[in-house]
């Protein structure tokens, strides 16, 4: 069932809720590196490329390092595509180490080397959607704009709905009860966007939300109604062992791990099924992240001469 502004409690009821969920952030949030005074935007823009479906921990010793490498747009767009899929190591869904390459070489050519500030050139940016966009926007600019990732929806809807689970994908209605839920102040607004999702990472937590700690358990409607059980489509995980993501996770890694082009009998070693192995490498050369050279040989794109 779909979400509504009409959910909200009233606006004194909303700005307790916005002071006491602010006050909470200010001594609770984690000292992540790109959080701190003086990150540029473009260190904002890679941290949320590099956290989106990644856990914040393993995020922090890749983006320092990213950052220590290529500490402009303009560095990485300088750099081989194979040098950004190298060094995105262990994070997962190595493609976003791509699209932060092309985008890095977007904002070069468009932007002067300078990440832009507005949502729509954001958007324009390669691998760039709503979330990214409003994200860098609001934390490297200050701009008050609504940000809605899978913390903020759950919070949300705990807090303002009494359910336990947003809906499988953001709602219109749901951007539109965040969007209502905003403070009119501006760097009230900037901050509560990241209070939200920092209370939703470590409070209001998917599988074991620690209530008695949360700073509006008062009002939460969920934890008011007892906590009632999600009653809408199963929620499934993902699968991995023996997947064609596990098989290309794995084949990826093996060029990361090698100091020049593998053969097709080093990445047999590594993946041995062989149907599996072939579609898996056809798609991997499909989307930019192997290279073929000639002889069989394969490297990370840009990395070696052919």
């Amino acid at each position: 069932m779909g979400t509504s502004p009409r959910a909200l409690p009233g606006s004194d009821t909303l700005a307790r809720l916005h002071s006491a969920i602010l006050s909470w952030y200010a001594v609770a949030a984690r000292p992540l590196p790109w959080r701190t005074p003086g990150t540029t935007p473009w260190g904002v823009f890679v941290s949320e490329v590099m956290a989106q479906q990644t856990p914040v921990a393993r995020v922090e010793p890749t983006w320092r390092e990213w950052m220590q490498r290529w500490p402009t747009p303009a560095d990485l767009a300088a750099a081989a595509p194979g040098d950004a899929v190298r060094a995105w190591g262990r994070l997962g869904y190595p493609r976003r180490a791509l699209r932060l390459h092309e985008a890095a070489r977007a904002m070069t050519d468009r932007h002067g080397g300078q990440v832009p500030a507005e949502v729509g050139q954001l958007l324009a940016l390669p691998g760039v959607g709503d979330y990214t966009a409003a994200a860098v926007a609001c934390f490297a600019f200050g701009v008050p704009t609504t940000v809605v990732d899978t913390n903020v929806r759950r919070v949300l809807t705990r807090l303002l709905e009494g359910r336990e689970y947003a809906a499988p994908s953001l709602t219109a209605a749901e951007r539109a009860l965040a969007v209502a839920a905003l403070p009119v102040d501006a760097d009230d607004a900037v901050r509560w966007n990241v209070a939200v999702m920092e209370l939703g990472a470590l409070i209001c937590t998917a599988r074991s939300p620690r209530c008695a700690d949360c700073p509006v358990r008062d009002a939460c409607r969920w934890l008011g109604a007892g906590r009632p059980a999600y009653q809408g489509p199963p929620r499934r995980g993902q699968a991995w062992a023996g997947t064609d993501r596990q098989a290309r996770g794995t084949l990826v890694q093996a060029l990361r791990d090698a100091p020049g082009p593998v053969t097709a009998v080093d990445l047999a070693r590594a993946w041995p099924v062989p149907a599996q192995r072939m579609r898996c490498l056809d798609a991997l050369v499909s989307d930019g992240l192997i290279e073929p050279l000639p002889g069989g040989r394969y490297a990370l794109p840009g990395t070696h001469p052919t």
